[in-house]
């Protein structure tokens, strides 16, 4: 039998056809196309469900169950979007919806969760028993694995990692708090620190502007640093405070929850090695575990946009 994971995003949602080993063997897709109303979001979604199916050769009773991640508040036992900021709706009965259109087990699943489900079964986290994936792009989304299960809290609203804390009275952030580690530590964060150094230089003989052809809209999370490879030292400052603040939450998770591994995904972990190993330096120093002999490990999320596919199929 084969499952079947839906990724509803803000721009686009894809459908895939998932296999036993946690392979995908078929995709389809369209635009999300939002604000729009429910019923025809569902009627999406359904669409590129079956166009998923029939591109893998298969048909709708070949499918065991299908899941949906989603942006947002999500109620996994009701089967309830109770929220989703990015897709306008509010109390939204996903599930429900979806059943009548496809006739078959619907599940539904916040997309960070699921993404994190999908790097347990099948990316970097796999064999660990306890897991946190942290995707850094507009924002941090996380999700944490434990004992093999989605923890999301007592009311499924659990694991909103980009919303603690980290500099009292801080940046405000989108949430309406001051000081979010995902307004610091986010792809938008490193996009305005490296705006803001951008503005304080000489802008005849800045690395950073010149590579946006001198447009600083046109500065993106890559933009500090490439500047940094090709030896700008305002460019190491703008990465050396970027990462001082990614790890600063990491080592806060790290010592709440000592997962076994701890993945990074999102456009930035890209940098690798660049971002992972002064990061690691960083952890090293000031986790409260630094004596223990069993450590949590740093790595790359693997799957990328597929972790989400991957593990809103295998929800239950």
């Amino acid at each position: 039998m084969y499952r079947l994971g839906i990724d509803l995003g803000g721009t686009n949602i894809v459908a895939g056809v998932v296999d036993e080993n946690y392979e995908i063997i078929a995709k389809a897709s369209c635009k999300t196309n939002v604000p729009r109303p429910e019923s025809e979001i569902c009627d999406s979604m359904a669409d590129v469900a079956l166009k998923a199916i029939e591109k893998a050769k298969l048909t709708i009773d070949d499918i065991e169950s299908i899941g949906i991640g989603v942006p947002g508040a999500v109620n996994p036992k009701t089967g309830v979007i109770e929220y989703s900021a990015n897709l306008f709706f509010h109390n939204w009965q996903v599930v429900k919806m979806m059943e009548e259109r496809l006739n078959t087990k619907i599940c539904v699943e916040n997309d960070a969760n699921a993404a994190a489900l999908g790097e347990y079964l099948a990316g970097s986290a796999k064999g660990a028993k306890n897991a946190i994936a942290i995707t850094l792009g507009t924002g941090i989304g996380g999700g944490i694995i434990i004992n093999g299960k989605i923890y999301s809290g007592s009311n499924y609203a659990g694991a909103e990692l980009g919303h603690m804390v980290i500099v009292k009275d801080g940046k405000e952030c989108a949430c309406g708090r001051k000081g979010c580690w995902e307004a610091y530590a986010s792809a938008t964060g490193l996009i305005n620190l490296t705006k803001q150094e951008i503005l304080k230089e000489n802008f005849d003989f800045s690395y950073m502007l010149k590579s946006c052809d001198g447009d600083i809209n046109k500065v993106t999370g890559k933009t500090a640093f490439d500047a940094v490879l090709a030896g700008d030292a305002n460019a190491k400052a703008v990465i050396d405070e970027y990462i001082g603040y990614l790890a600063c939450g990491l080592v806060n998770i790290i010592n709440i929850f000592q997962p076994d591994i701890l993945c990074i995904g999102g456009g930035i972990s890209n940098q690798g090695e660049n971002l992972l190993a002064p990061l690691r330096t960083i952890v090293e120093k000031e986790r409260y575990t630094k004596h223990n002999d069993k450590q949590t490990v740093i790595c790359k999320a693997s799957l990328g946009n597929d972790a989400g596919i991957i593990g809103a199929a295998f929800l239950e």
